[in-house]
């Protein structure tokens, strides 16, 4: 959406691996989901970094996913690690988190498989209702089952995860965790969507849609007639389901402030949308009794500085819940 689109500053420098050559292909792991999703060709970005092809049959298609593996990884070793998702805003793709921050950095300080999923510039991080017929694209069964999967059974992953998001994709991290109980110990939303009966953040969802040529109606049917599916998807609606997991959210008022000082007014205009309803979400998953972190910041606006400050204000606790020393 508008709202939903990261803004990235002049300047802005992408970090080494997401454009550097082709060092080496690795033996593609012997593995498959449940489905047959499978990784097909393993490019090698640096000594931890890499991108894998994964044929999705729930996408019907061939999905590019980043793999940052910590230090102590080796396909063969007896340990496993806990993953941490981070998903993309929109009108980005799998390549946002290690372009704009500086995650390559920060990920080898723990022994954790950090991981960005490529989630389509309007994809909204769902199995699309298409009015009621199948056909996808499914991007909630590649994220939550097929990926899952691949990385536990061909790359030492272990069933403890975490998964943060920004803008859109703070969506799609409150979501899958309340939508898949037990799955995730740590739900993380920068400049979120966290309810989706907020008119704003309606608006933007339809916005977003709008300008990425998509059929706004695919995602969840009409909001009021299809009022029970908008539920099923909606943060906000599923806070009880927070109970047991660590929560962390952020938002500005949009207000200029002095961590993106080039960013163009309309950064400031994309975020103030975020502000009142994570206000009211952190209040609401208080009062339901889960633990929740609300950083709500007056000055701030919709770009990648204050992501990444968030995203390293947000680290120890991810690792806590993740049981990783730090």
């Amino acid at each position: 959406m508008g709202f939903l689109t990261a803004i990235t500053l002049p300047g802005a420098t992408p970090s080494v691996s997401a454009t550097g050559p082709d060092l080496a292909v690795q033996d593609v792991p012997p593995v498959r989901a449940d489905d047959g999703a499978y990784v097909s060709a393993i490019r090698r970005l640096g000594p931890n970094v890499a991108d894998l092809s994964i044929e999705s049959p729930a996408m019907g298609a061939r999905m590019p996913v980043r793999v940052m593996l910590p230090p102590g990884w080796s396909p063969d070793a007896r340990r496993t690690f806990p993953t941490v998702y981070l998903l993309q805003g929109a009108s980005d793709d799998y390549t946002s988190w290690t372009r704009e921050t500086d995650i390559e950095e920060l990920a080898p300080q723990a022994d954790v498989i950090v991981v960005t999923p490529e989630g389509g510039r309007a994809g909204f991080y769902t199995d699309w209702w298409n009015y009621g017929r199948k056909g996808g694209p499914n991007w909630e069964t590649f994220h939550t089952v097929e990926l899952p999967q691949i990385l536990e059974r061909g790359f030492r992953a272990n069933t403890r995860r975490a998964v943060l998001g920004l803008s859109e994709g703070g969506l799609g991290a409150l979501a899958y965790t309340a939508r898949h109980p037990g799955q995730y110990v740590f739900a993380g939303s920068f400049s979120g969507v966290v309810d989706l009966d907020d008119p704003g953040l309606r608006g933007g969802i339809t916005l977003t849609c709008m300008r990425e040529g998509v059929d706004p109606m695919r995602l969840w049917g009409d909001p009021e007639k299809n009022r029970a599916v908008w539920n099923e998807h909606n943060p906000a609606r599923m806070v009880n389901r927070f109970r047991g997991v660590k929560v962390h959210l952020s938002a500005a008022a949009g207000l200029p402030g002095p961590l993106a000082r080039n960013a163009p007014v309309a950064a400031g205009l994309l975020e103030a949308p975020a502000y009142p309803p994570t206000r009211a979400f952190a209040d609401r998953l208080r009062a339901a009794g889960v633990d929740v972190t609300a950083h709500l910041y007056v000055t701030g606006t919709h770009a990648w500085p204050y992501w990444e400050r968030e995203l390293h204000l947000a680290w120890r606790s991810v690792l806590s819940a993740l049981r990783v020393a730090r």
